[in-house]
């Protein structure tokens, strides 16, 4: 990177302010100040863009292109200063301005792209591409509006719209020559060419135009900006002059506004038919216009010439949401460039590789074919006839085993079958922990791993540790780099060099010190928007996470609930201070996930405002948990929540976030939380509960009786009562009583505690017990915390991606020429 002049950003700031708010530095707003900097930044960015691109076209390298349905990117101004390494000369060159950077940073709104898991770790991947000069980029939906936005009005979650382009974003930049035309549903027609040879014409379309957003991604401390490629739905026909003219206004414009609602919210509530429908129209708009812009792509240098295709062009398929984009792909091939199908299946099972991020069998999507086939029916037909070899296929392999055939039929039971589609499209399918792909060999695609044994391999999950520890957590990040040097920020395996530091009690005096005033952060932002007061000096017990029953948020309230008890019939229980935080969205058609948040601050405004407990627990719930929300808590957490039932969390990352920051790991032997364990020992983390196996077991004789536990473990009974029994239903209509329904008799057709939480609550209050003693002792804590951090290398998205990159996608790290003369 060049030096940065301060004269010239200043000036570039004021000109900037100047041309897009007609304002002085003097006048101008707060955001206006962001946009301005903002855009300033983008000019450090561009050139390198442009390089970025060029050298790749020149150097006809191979490139990996990212296919998901969520990017939870986060902020984009900090993160970008800091891969740039411009961040200290542009708050030095505010500072002389007036301007505070923090301020001017908490202007600009999360981008609305991702809710959870998911996204964070597309976002991740994509920094680690390009920091290590990898040629990989993304591709998604421009969403105007996030999931929601998240407020809690008497203790409930209530939905906004999260509108994240309000004032504006500064950091796309709209590509009108990259448009394209995606069709829904329609007829087919039959016809011949010039040979004979049939093709199939789609007519009577809905069409909606594909407009592309393209948003940089900056690599750390290079010259390599790889892109983000985000597409907005628009229809081709617009506004409706006429229909205006003779004022029937609504219907001008509702050819617009049902186009536009393709990209408008993410993830719109699939409960009724309509929303299920939305959401295969968003997943097939995105993957088509994706793959007509790689096409095109392909096509600029190689022409009609499809056999380089495979070597030039890698897609991975984040979860089944794109996996829609194999018979698209295929349509593509057969129809537009006229390729025969065995061409045309090589290639694509080839390009094609697939994450599977559950075991939840009903996560794995499916799709009513009564809903599909009439949207997308040329795609439902070449479904059909990649189900109709593949079926042959099987009878081949197992001749006579019609259960078998027909369970893995890509059709079957009147729906399409996405995630068998994925695997059999595809040359690679991966889990993303050690425990979740042997589970996945071994019991949930058993049948998959023994058909096609060489698809199958891991890639454990990973954060990038510029965001999660570089910027969220300067104060540590800046002893690390005074211990040991700042090499760990491209390779986090350096971290292991903080080891012979464990017994330097100046060093861990310090661990222990950021730890606190990062906590006397989180406090000071709880009061803010809370109101509530927490003491920073207490253990900081987080569970941050979407709220789904798997992820148990609810053994954490019932444990609650029974510390509370106690604490009312001895309130000098000897226990260190704890305060409780909680952050998590629920899906806005979750009714028992959207009760437990009620639960939560239900207890919450109970618990803190009982003058008997003196104190001893508080209970927090931060409404619209978000990634900037959660750079504040990661560095604060002396206690990271990782308790979901063994078997059920695919890996998790945030659990690698906590641990990066000093946070011990109370959970169970579950995804990511086993590497964990294996990396910074037993000894170092909280493990309680059945493990995978006992789980699996009991799922299989089906014998796990909840009142066994409900009857002999003290104080069980009591809590699980009071869900029932109006003890925290302030406003008297029972709305707990599902909860406690659904953990005694099943609710939905259920089994009862689908999650086993009724017999993991002994072990879990066993562990929070150990928690209790272990923090009494500061620098025993300190010393455990350092070594979590020294051991978080592994977990750095960088070594995820680089082995994508060797095992997967088969691309190789390349050096970015400067194209531009000054």
């Amino acid at each position: 990177m060049k030096n940065i002049n301060k004269a010239d950003l200043k000036a570039s700031i004021v000109k900037e302010l100047r041309r897009d708010f007609g304002k002085t530095l003097e006048e101008a707003h707060d955001y206006e100040l962001y946009y301005a900097v903002s855009r300033a930044a983008m000019d450090y960015i561009v050139e390198k863009w442009y390089n970025t691109k060029k050298t790749y076209a020149v150097k006809q390298v191979k490139q990996a292109y990212y296919f998901s349905a969520e990017f939870l990117m986060g902020r984009y101004l900090g993160n970008n200063l800091i891969n740039l390494k411009i961040n200290e000369a542009v708050k030095e060159t505010l500072e002389e301005l007036g301007v505070d950077i923090n301020k001017v940073e908490d202007q600009e709104f999360d981008t609305g792209l991702g809710n959870g898991g998911l996204g964070r770790l597309a976002a991740c991947f994509l920094d680690s591409m390009a920091t290590c000069k990898l040629p990989g980029h993304g591709y998604g939906l421009r969403y105007k509006y996030g999931m929601f936005e998240q407020k809690i009005e008497n203790g409930y979650q209530v939905e906004y719209p999260d509108d994240w382009t309000r004032y504006g974003d500064p950091w796309s930049i709209v590509r009108m020559d990259r448009v394209y035309e995606v069709k829904f549903g329609g007829q087919i027609e039959v016809h011949k060419d010039e040979v004979g040879k049939e093709y199939f014409k789609r007519v009577n379309t809905e069409n909606v135009l594909a407009v592309a957003y393209d948003v940089p991604v900056v690599g750390y401390g290079n010259d390599t900006i790889n892109t983000l490629r985000l597409w907005e739905a628009r229809s081709p026909e617009g506004f409706d002059l006429k229909l205006f003219n003779d004022q029937t206004y609504l219907q001008a414009s509702a050819k617009a506004v049902e186009a536009q609602d393709i990209s408008r919210v993410l993830y719109p509530n699939d409960t009724e038919k309509d929303g299920k429908l939305l959401r295969l129209k968003q997943q097939f708009f995105f993957t088509s216009a994706s793959l007509q812009d790689i096409v095109r792509r392909y096509k600029g240098t190689y022409g009609n010439d499809f056999s380089k295709f495979a070597e030039k062009v890698a897609i991975q398929l984040n979860d089944t949401h794109p996996v829609v984009a194999i018979p698209e792909l295929m349509r593509i091939f057969l129809d537009s460039e006229k390729l025969l199908w065995d061409e045309a299946w090589s290639i694509c099972k080839k390009v094609f590789a697939y994450t599977n991020h559950t075991i939840l069998s009903e996560a794995l999507e499916k799709w009513d074919i009564a809903l599909f086939q009439p949207l997308l029916p040329r795609i439902y037909q070449i479904i059909e006839e990649i189900n109709r070899r593949f079926v042959e296929e099987l009878h081949q392999k197992y001749p006579g085993d019609l259960g078998k055939i027909q369970y893995m039929s890509i059709i079957g039971n009147g729906q399409v079958r996405m995630a068998w589609l994925a695997i059999v499209g595809s040359h690679k399918v991966n889990g993303v922990a050690a425990l979740h792909t042997e589970i996945l060999k071994n019991s949930e695609l058993k049948d998959w791993y023994d058909l096609y044994p060489e698809k199958f391999l891991n890639k454990t999950n990973g954060i990038t540790q510029r965001r999660w520890l570089l910027k969220a957590n300067p104060e540590l990040s800046s002893l690390i780099t005074e211990l040991i040097g700042d090499g760990w920020t491209t390779d986090l395996y350096k971290l292991k060099e903080l080891e012979k530091y464990l017994d330097d009690e100046n060093v861990l005096n310090r661990v222990a010190e950021i730890k606190l005033h990062n906590k006397e952060r989180l406090a000071n932002y709880i009061k803010e928007t809370t109101g509530i007061e927490v003491n920073p000096h207490s253990i900081f017990d987080i569970q941050v996470k979407r709220l789904h029953e798997y992820k148990r948020q609810l053994l954490n309230v019932l444990h609650i609930m029974d510390l509370y008890n106690r604490l009312k019939e001895n309130p000098l229980l000897d226990i260190e201070p704890r305060t409780f935080i909680f952050g998590a969205k629920a899906a806005s058609g979750y009714r028992r996930a959207k009760s437990i948040i009620k639960l939560i601050n239900t207890l919450a405004e109970r618990i803190n405002n009982d003058a008997d407990i003196n104190g001893k627990i508080k209970v927090v719930f931060l409404e619209n948990y978000r990634v900037s929300l959660a750079e504040k808590i990661f560095p604060a957490a002396d206690i990271s929540e990782q308790i979901s039932t063994a078997s059920k969390e695919a890996s998790g990352t945030d659990n690698m976030k906590f641990m990066l920051n000093g946070a011990l790991t109370l959970g169970t032997m579950d995804g990511a939380n086993v590497e964990i364990v294996e990396e910074a020992g037993l000894e170092n983390e909280f493990i309680f509960g059945l493990s995978a196996a006992e789980v699996e077991e009991f799922q299989r004789n089906g014998q796990y009786n909840p009142f066994d536990d409900y009857n002999k473990v003290e104080g069980l009974k009591k809590v699980v009562d009071q869900l029932g029994d109006g003890t925290f239903d302030d406003d008297h209509k029972g709305i707990f009583r599902e909860l406690q329904t659904s953990l005694l008799y099943g609710v939905d057709g259920s089994r009862p505690d689908v999650y086993f939480l009724l017999r993991d609550f002994d072990s879990y209050r066993e562990a929070q017990t150990r928690i209790d003693n272990a923090y009494k002792n500061k620098r025993d804590w300190a010393r455990k915390a350092l070594i979590n951090i020294a051991n978080a290398g592994k977990f750095s998205s960088d070594r995820t991606i680089m082995e994508y990159a060797r095992e997967i996608w088969n691309i190789e790290p390349t050096e970015v020429i400067d194209f531009i003369e000054d």
